[in-house]
């Protein structure tokens, strides 16, 4: 069965898988430096990867304030979200009505950041780790007299893996939320 790309309208539809259509990252990317992913790719592939993209925003990322509608299938539209951009000095902001996010709207940031992500996804697969991610050292020792030929020693650091959602596309959403900074509950297991 072919993907149909459904685009939230800002209604809060129950069967929307993307913030944005293929029409929407061809006029994103016409603007962009290293759109050669996303120019090459067919209109199906760019379909595939915004839904996909859209999936990975919504799974992680955790957006100000709380869906439009109970139904919806998507994180927008958001009822209570702020719009820094409104200007308002923090004070007046607690209190101004007029200081969210239109209810009935996915922002352009959240659209432009579906697009990019897009883009990355035709170029990498990013919910996966690069060869050699993650690796801090790697060495082999050989031992002549002791009997014993190859030791192989892999230490592992989370510290340079790269994030799902790339860079570009945390900042375009920054300012409606955060990062799920989530955690396998595991700890740390360290041998004398």
């Amino acid at each position: 069965m072919a993907l149909v790309l459904i685009k939230e309208d800002g209604t809060g539809l129950t069967n929307a898988n993307s913030y944005a259509s293929a029409a929407d990252g061809d006029a994103y990317h016409d603007g962009h430096l290293y759109a050669a992913a996303w120019t090459g790719a067919t209109n199906d592939d760019k379909e595939k990867a915004l839904v996909f993209a859209t999936r990975l925003i919504d799974s992680q990322f955790q957006f100000n304030g709380w869906r439009a509608h109970d139904e919806q299938a998507l994180q927008w539209p958001r009822e209570r979200c702020q719009d820094p951009d409104k200007g308002l000095p923090i004070t007046v902001l607690l209190l101004a009505s007029g200081s969210y996010v239109d209810s009935s709207v996915v922002p352009k940031g959240v659209v432009d950041a579906t697009c990019e992500m897009a883009r990355e996804l035709l170029v990498a697969d990013r919910t996966t780790a690069a060869p050699g991610e993650g690796v801090h050292s790697n060495y082999t020792a050989h031992m002549v007299s002791g009997g014993i030929s190859d030791i192989s020693n892999i230490t592992y650091e989370k510290s340079d893996t790269r994030p799902v959602v790339s860079k570009v596309a945390q900042a375009m959403l920054a300012k409606y939320g955060a990062p799920i900074k989530g955690g396998s509950g595991a700890v740390r297991l360290l041998r004398a």
